[in-house]
């Protein structure tokens, strides 16, 4: 009976933490999606963006302009559509120039760019941060001052960051739609190349850390986080259990749910990994590490259904035990 009331209670703790790390972007506090906040000289356009372009000598060529759904702007006489979205106002002086002499329509184009009306959209912070918000960013942020605009990364936090970039600036050769960054490269102050660069848009999320249920005879059962990669190891999380408690067998076993719902019963020589006599294994989120007394009582198969089924809000089935 012991052994089903800690099952029991390593996995109803492993579910509310995992709540507790979602979050709904739609729903976290701050600006609205879209306000018109005087543009920096090194914030980037996107669409909607209205351009103000002044060409010397050039009165056709002068005026105001509104970047398309593209991501684009088109001026007179111009064929090509000239890109605009991820562009800064010096950028964008550039890519002109280079149309206008591409189309031999002048040989050394004088451009000047202003922001006329900027569009701004809103940097969401979600997952394992503390207080999850959304802000409205005045140029170029970096993901570290994302991060610390939410309070900081969670107790829960795990090893990986994603970074979902806006349609307008994803897509190209060297930005993903969504990007995976690790916490330990963005917080390696000694390294500022290593932060990602923000420009608006973006929809942060900290991953939560993976989490194992290491139960039976060890010393303190129950859920362990995996906060420094993919990841454990039997031996660390036995060790971060307190240790083998007495009377233990010498095997145990790992319960691992795979893809289809198939469930997967691994035995393994605990006592031989515990005094480094037989390899290490590793352990993935959501495995069930079970060392069993000196009876070798093992957890039937409805046993681990019921584990994996609170785990995941799913109640109802019968448990118990082998003798």
């Amino acid at each position: 009976m012991r052994c089903l009331a800690i099952i029991l209670l390593a996995v109803s703790v492993g579910s509310s933490v995992k709540a507790q790390s979602q979050a709904d972007p739609s729903q976290v506090s701050g600006a609205t999606p879209t306000s018109n906040i005087p543009a920096s000289s090194s914030e980037r356009f996107r669409s909607d963006d209205v351009v103000g372009i002044s060409v010397y000598d050039a009165p056709q060529l002068t005026g105001n302009v509104r970047v398309n759904s593209e991501g684009d702007i088109r001026l007179p006489m111009v064929r090509q559509h000239i890109r605009a979205a991820g562009l800064t106002p010096d950028g964008l002086e550039s890519a002109i120039a280079a149309a206008l002499v591409d189309e031999h329509m002048m040989v050394d184009p004088i451009v000047s760019v202003t922001v006329i009306e900027h569009h701004s959209q809103p940097i969401t912070v979600f997952g394992a941060v503390r207080n999850p918000t959304s802000f409205q960013a005045p140029g170029s942020v970096t993901l570290l001052e994302a991060i610390v605009k939410a309070g900081g990364l969670s107790e829960n936090a795990g090893s990986v960051i994603e970074v979902s970039h806006p349609p307008s600036l994803a897509g190209g050769p060297s930005v993903p739609l969504v990007e995976r960054v690790q916490v330990n490269s963005v917080m390696e102050v000694s390294n500022p190349a290593s932060d990602l660069t923000l420009e608006g848009g973006e929809y942060v999320r900290v991953l939560p850390a993976g989490r194992i249920f290491v139960v039976g005879n060890v010393k303190h059962p129950g859920p362990l986080q995996i906060t420094d990669g993919p990841e454990s190891t039997v031996l660390k999380a036995v060790m971060l259990s307190g240790g083998l408690d007495s009377y233990t067998f010498h095997t145990a076993y790992i319960y691992r749910l795979e893809a289809g719902g198939r469930r997967d019963q691994i035995p393994i020589e605990i006592k031989k990994i515990m005094t480094l006599r037989s390899p290490d294994v590793p352990l993935y989120a959501d495995d069930l590490l079970y060392v069993a007394n000196s009876e070798g009582q093992k957890i039937t198969s409805k046993a681990f259904q019921l584990a994996i089924g609170i785990g995941f809000g799913v109640a109802g089935i019968v448990l118990y035990l082998t003798h």
